[in-house]
């Protein structure tokens, strides 16, 4: 099918994560049953621009975000622009479609202090679990890698000696993190505690359960809202507000934003503009506590 072809495309070509590949495959299941329920077909290529908009309203009015519709729009702009690459269509029914308009959502993000006391005077245990958990809340916000960065650690990937870490990221690109020295000593002790548990191979995951299983996404968003919840109130506390909160303190420091961009692992300068926002706010507010005609 040619929907399957597209996804195969996306996986083997392109090289995207599986997660990505299955929103995509969701949403054209969702469009291919629009067109089944509405039209009575399940051609993609009989769609033409105004059945993505009528789309778009039917999805609308059934309480869909605007963001997220846009982000559906998004996968059958792909979808199009492939079945034209195909031979497949000589017009895209997406090209001509505008996107909704959406409120400007800012990254939440923890404040230094608070994460400087999460790190610094939250205990997490002397056991091998404690210091695992707290060397995870450490690396995520030292280094502001995602969730499927961490999980996929190798002990291998950590080089002490060049104070360094291998990530591989979004598309299998690699990248380097610099380490600061607390980090990497901190990172040796755990791996002392870790190799003597479960042995030295640098081919298994770096971060391990008490049973010596590789740690999984919903372990590592448990331990980081049970350890954010010390420290802030915030209704949103999952591994992502730490890399908010990583890439807020590096600009707020002085940073410079391509250094940052490089450290995050986005492919655009745009990606990481949105944290140029909470840094302009701070400033705002700092100037006017501070000056006297504020």
């Amino acid at each position: 099918m040619m929907a399957d072809r597209f996804l195969n495309y996306l996986q083997f070509e392109k090289r995207y994560s599986d997660h990505t590949v299955t929103a995509y495959r969701r949403d054209l299941e969702d469009f291919r049953e629009y067109l089944a329920t509405q039209y009575e077909t399940d051609d993609f290529t009989g769609a033409d621009s105004s059945v993505v908009k009528s789309w778009m309203v039917f999805l609308l009015e059934g309480g869909i975000a605007p963001r997220s519709i846009n982000r559906k729009v998004v996968t059958l702009r792909t979808f199009y622009r492939w079945c034209m690459k195909e031979g497949l269509l000589k017009v895209s029914p997406v090209e001509s479609v505008v996107a909704m308009k959406t409120p400007k959502r800012l990254p939440q993000y923890v404040d230094e202090s608070s994460m400087e006391e999460l790190l610094d005077r939250v205990m997490h245990g002397d056991d091998y679990e404690g210091i695992r958990d707290r060397v995870i809340i450490d690396l995520l916000y030292q280094t502001g890698m995602r969730l499927s960065e961490l999980t996929g650690l190798k002990r291998g990937q950590v080089s002490s000696r060049m104070h360094q870490i291998r990530v591989l990221g979004k598309r299998n690109k690699e990248r380097i993190i610099p380490l600061g020295r607390q980090m990497t000593l901190r990172l040796q002790a755990y791996a002392t505690v870790r190799d003597a548990a479960f042995g030295a191979d640098p081919a298994i995951s770096l971060f391990l359960t008490s049973r010596g299983k590789p740690i999984y996404p919903k372990f590592v968003y448990r331990l980081v809202q049970r350890s954010l919840a010390e420290v802030t109130n915030l209704t949103k506390r999952s591994p992502h507000v730490i890399r908010h909160s990583f890439a807020t303190a590096m600009l707020n420091g002085g940073a410079d934003i391509n250094a940052v961009k490089e450290l995050l692992g986005h492919s655009s300068l745009a990606s990481t503009q949105v944290y140029t926002h909470n840094t302009a706010e701070k400033l705002k507010k700092v100037y006017q506590q501070a000056h006297p005609r504020a």
